[in-house]
């Protein structure tokens, strides 16, 4: 049991990750193998420092935590810092998987699984270099504070990719799909799922056209947009940034009319999927945390730390990747919240446009960059052809504000690939979407 000493503030949060990757290229087995990790990260705060380790002996913990006290300063008053008092008392246990853990299914099962879609990717002959990577983690976190926090919880994806390039005479595309989930059975039985996903970019290939560049009405997908919320401004709500940025702070004033009305963005841990984080890594509850509601700013995303800064309340957005990192201001599942009309409503007006349908990648802050994959025109309030766009581009702001559209329905999206980079710490696991959001003109190249 550990003991804490009065006089600082000390948490201690461990992992134990179990993680899979089989990956196929050309029919070639690359890579099989399921990895166990255990880690723990030990902070103690003095009041002016905090002093860190992270270590993979967790059999020894009290040692290295009375080696950080040692280095720490005793403070009597410790627990009148701001820091300190916003720290939550949580004690909770939190098991969502308990019998349908990834780690209790055969490699050779997952194996078999993923060998049995392969076959798939090729049917088509214009198919050359097909790739397909099954992975799954779980992992068991247990985090304790000398304020009498003790909360576990368990966390788990497991998952899909393929890509494969595509070419026919002198046209070539590259395609990609997957498929994130938390359970192994949710895997199966998705061979009518990629048969289409397959079909529909061999069918861009075969018919896509060049787009009309210029200024357009443009309808994103779940996906495109919850690409654009996560990139375009849920990294402009991580409150750290704004520290040390005076211009910042004004620019994001809560309160300020920063978008449509109908518009509301979201972000909270609390949802099932890759970015589930019922606490986060300073053991603070998930709550549902609104950026944006009704085109105002009504929030940021906040550790301790940042929250007493700038006096606001916690949100339970201090993550990491894992136990070799400190914690730092990470959104967790960010969404846009839906509307009032169904899809065919919503581009029914549209006498001229594109949809976006898939993107390769999303990056920007004040002005934002979406490269789509597939995407299509929309003619006359109808879908039409395929359509090749390199980049949509534009004023985070600007574009905020032209969204004049949204469908009832939101899909929130899981990933097993990739992930949200900041700082050092590369491919933290989130989650994204929302409805289909209409912007009345974007940028088109």
């Amino acid at each position: 049991m550990i003991q804490f000493r009065e006089g600082y503030y000390a948490d201690i949060r461990t992992e134990d990750r179990s993680h899979t990757v089989i990956s196929y290229k050309a029919g070639i087995l690359e890579e099989m193998k399921t990895r166990v990790e255990r880690q723990a990260f030990l902070r103690v705060y003095d009041g002016k420092l905090w002093y860190y380790a992270s270590v993979t002996d967790i059999d020894h913990l009290q040692e290295t935590l009375d080696g950080l006290y040692a280095a720490a300063t005793e403070n009597p008053q410790i627990l009148e810092d701001p820091v300190v008092r916003r720290f939550e008392r949580n004690r909770d246990a939190v098991s969502s998987f308990d019998g349908c853990s990834v780690r209790d299914v055969p490699l050779k099962e997952k194996q078999a699984l993923l060998l049995s879609y392969l076959p798939l990717l090729s049917e088509d002959p214009c198919v050359t270099m097909p790739t397909g990577t099954y992975l799954d983690r779980n992992s068991r976190f247990s985090f304790q504070s000398s304020l009498g926090a003790d909360i576990r919880y368990d966390y788990q994806t497991c998952g899909l990719a393929f890509s494969c390039s595509m070419a026919e005479g002198e046209k070539k595309f590259n395609g990609d799909w997957q498929k994130g989930g938390t359970r192994f059975d949710e895997m199966k039985g998705l061979e009518a799922e990629i048969r289409a996903a397959v079909a529909e970019r061999t069918a861009f290939l075969r018919n896509s056209v060049p787009a009309e560049t210029g200024k357009f009405p443009v309808v994103l997908s779940p996906e495109a947009a919850g690409v654009f919320a996560h990139e375009s401004f849920g990294h402009k709500s991580e409150s750290d940034f704004m520290l040390s940025d005076e211009t910042m702070k004004n620019e994001w004033e809560i309160g300020k009319a920063v978008g449509s009305p109908i518009l509301s963005i979201i972000d909270c841990g609390s949802v099932p999927g890759s970015g589930f984080v019922p606490y986060d890594d300073e053991g603070t509850r998930a709550r549902k945390n609104y950026l944006i509601k009704n085109g105002v700013l009504a929030g940021r995303l906040h550790s301790a730390q940042t929250a007493a800064a700038l006096d606001e309340g916690l949100t339970g957005n201090a993550r990491a990747i894992d136990c070799t990192f400190e914690p730092i201001v990470r959104m967790t599942t960010t969404y846009i919240e839906g509307g009032d009309l169904d899809f065919d409503q919503l581009i029914a007006p549209v006498e001229k446009g594109y949809f976006i349908k898939t993107i390769r990648h999303g990056s920007g802050l004040s002005t934002f960059t979406i490269a789509p994959s597939l995407a299509y025109e929309i003619v006359g309030g109808k879908l039409g052809r395929p359509v090749q766009i390199s980049v949509l581009t534009g004023s985070v702001f600007e574009t905020l504000g032209l969204i004049d559209g949204l469908t009832k329905d939101v899909q929130l999206l899981s990933f097993v690939e990739g992930g949200c980079g900041k700082m050092e710490q590369m491919n933290l696991p989130v989650g994204f979407g929302g409805p289909f959001v209409r912007v009345s003109s974007m940028n088109i190249q």
